[in-house]
């Protein structure tokens, strides 16, 4: 992940100096446990100002509207207590080459600053500091004790004091060709890394940006670099320095992620703060998707194999039941042929009934013949209990298995981030299996029971009707229960956990062959057999569709359905 260098940090606060100074602060949220979102109105417009201390992406920028979703965090609501109705008056840094700024908040403009909020951009270190005037600490987002650093503590009350400053040489366009490169060369090794290690306010994309712009390998040593190659980085160097002091930027992405000089851009942006908000979003929406579907695969995967072991269980105890009948039959014989039986016999063989074919009874041999038959007949009734007892059991535990199979089946689908929508599916199937008692709330806020996406899968089928197809169970019953109309069609993959998918039609209108083949296609590529050559898929119409009373979202059973063989394969996906 590309880090919020020095350079983008004064690209996003000139920009915000030109934009939203002043601002007003309407409200503070706290989306998660490292970003904040402040909502900000000027004369002209109203925007979220974004600011994050994450360790690997702590930055300021402004943002997306943050989710409509109870915030519970203290820190933020210590933010809008102290900063609710006064305005952002002042963005200033704290020191030349640091990534640390100041947010000043007034009751109005040109009036002495109230409170401070310290925006601290330092890796791993990062944080989120309110103060008052005379820079006492109010609130931290991440609260430092004297055990974790004698050297500088960050608790309530204690005075503000800036980082330690760092020892490297202060970059300066007044230093000449000559000097630079023998700072920079002092001891031959990789030019980028050699560079990092000498000046402040350098990052790696930065010197990414410049290597690339001059057309020379990104691991190039200085003992190989030309005079030419010198001249070239050096021009480049002061053209950074000067457009830092200029406040000069053009926002780009890059192959790998952005620079806001344009060196190495692909594509242009409309500003720094779209540029940044853009990147940011997508990684950390990719990361969230990516550790979200392993837990729940995880522990899906986890609870299957458990179930499976007891289905196995209660079918061995089914399959002894079985044998229930015998038990009677045997004691029937034995009451039968009383006569045959003598003192001490361990087993005897009489004729069967109906077939007349000898039949071997073990017995106890300190029990009489009737008290064996007796036994006999206990143990009949015992089995014959058993089985009435474990069909239930063992029928709930299929069920079971089906809803998490068909969960399974849903995040397998969800095999790639593309887009936000796929997270927003990914944290349903989450919320879906806390509301299903199958995860504890581990603390954050999820949706309520009846707030459910309708970010579909859509498709067009090849006469132009809609396809539309439940990225999860959740979505599933809505599609099917909820969106569902008199005139469409309801596809699934037969007896194959996957999506409902749902072929939409108007009224009078009639789907061809080449459209209900289209989406039997579709249906049997979101389903768990989508590896397979062909799948059964059945089509009905919704009326015929019903849930289970009591059954598990994204159950559902139906009637006179017909049959065609989808093949995923051919889907372009």
């Amino acid at each position: 992940m590309q880090s919020f260098d020095y350079t983008t940090l004064m690209a996003v606060c000139a920009e915000l100096r030109t934009d939203w100074l002043p601002a007003r602060v309407e409200q503070v949220y706290q989306s998660d446990r490292m970003t904040i979102s402040m909502a900000l109105r000027t004369m002209k417009s109203r925007g979220w100002l974004e600011i994050s201390w994450h360790p690997q992406a702590a930055r300021i920028h402004i943002g997306n509207p943050p989710p409509r979703k109870p915030d519970t965090f203290t820190f933020s609501q210590q933010l809008i207590h102290q900063l609710g109705g006064l305005a952002l008056v002042e963005i200033r840094s704290i020191a030349a080459w640091e990534r640390v700024i100041d947010l000043q908040f007034a009751r109005r403009p040109q009036e002495e600053a109230l409170y401070h909020v310290y925006v601290e951009i330092m890796g791993k270190y990062s944080n989120v500091i309110l103060t008052n005037h005379q820079n006492e600490i109010i609130t931290v987002a991440h609260q430092v004790s004297q055990n974790q650093s004698s050297l500088r503590p960050l608790l309530t009350g204690q005075q503000y004091q800036t980082p330690p400053t760092q020892t490297l040489t202060l970059p300066s366009r007044e230093e000449s060709l000559q000097s630079w490169r023998d700072r920079i060369s002092l001891i031959p090794g990789s030019w980028k890394k050699q560079l990092l290690k000498t000046y402040r306010g350098v990052s790696p994309a930065l010197i990414q940006g410049m290597l690339r712009s001059a057309n020379l390998d990104l691991d190039v040593t200085t003992d190989t670099l030309s005079d030419q190659d010198w001249r070239n980085l050096y021009k480049l160097w002061c053209e950074w320095l000067g457009r830092l002091e200029e406040g000069n930027f053009t926002p780009m992405t890059t192959v790998d992620g952005y620079n806001v000089l344009g060196w190495g851009g692909v594509k242009s942006a409309a500003n720094t703060q779209e540029l940044v908000n853009q990147y940011y979003t997508d990684i950390l929406n990719a990361q969230n998707f990516l550790q979200l579907r392993h837990q729940l695969q995880q522990k899906l995967h986890s609870w299957l194999e458990k179930l499976h072991t007891k289905a196995e269980t209660f079918q061995q105890r089914l399959a002894q039941s079985d044998r229930a009948e015998s038990y009677r039959q045997n004691a029937d014989l034995l009451m039968a042929y009383l006569h045959q039986w003598q003192p001490g016999m361990t087993e005897i063989t009489l004729a069967d009934f109906a077939t007349g074919q000898p039949v071997t009874i073990q017995l106890e041999p300190d029990l009489t013949a009737v008290q064996n038959a007796q036994k006999l007949y206990k143990q009949h009734q015992k089995l014959k209990r058993a089985r009435v007892a474990v069909e239930p059991l063992l029928a709930d535990v299929e069920a079971e298995i089906a809803y998490l199979e068909q969960v399974e089946s849903a995040i397998t689908q969800l095999d790639t981030y593309q887009t936000p929508e796929d997270l927003d599916a990914i944290a349903e199937i989450r919320d879906e299996l806390i509301n299903q008692k199958y995860l504890e709330d581990s603390g954050y806020r999820q949706r309520s029971n009846n707030e459910v996406s309708t970010n579909f899968h859509r498709f067009r089928t090849p006469n132009g009707f809609e396809v539309w197809i439940g990225r999860n169970n959740r979505q599933n019953d809505y599609l099917t229960f909820r969106v569902a109309g008199d005139y469409d069609l309801w596809f699934h993959a037969q007896e194959i956990p996957g999506s409902h998918v749902l072929l939409r039609l108007e009224p009078g209108a009639i789907a061809d062959e080449v459209d209900l083949q289209y989406t039997a296609n579709l249906a049997a590529y979101y389903s768990r057999a989508r590896q397979s050559e062909q799948v059964p898929v059945i089509y009905t119409e919704p009326k015929h569709v019903y849930k289970p009373k009591g059954a598990k979202p994204g159950i559902a059973i139906y009637k006179q359905e017909r049959i065609l063989w989808g093949k995923p394969a051919v889907c372009n996906i």
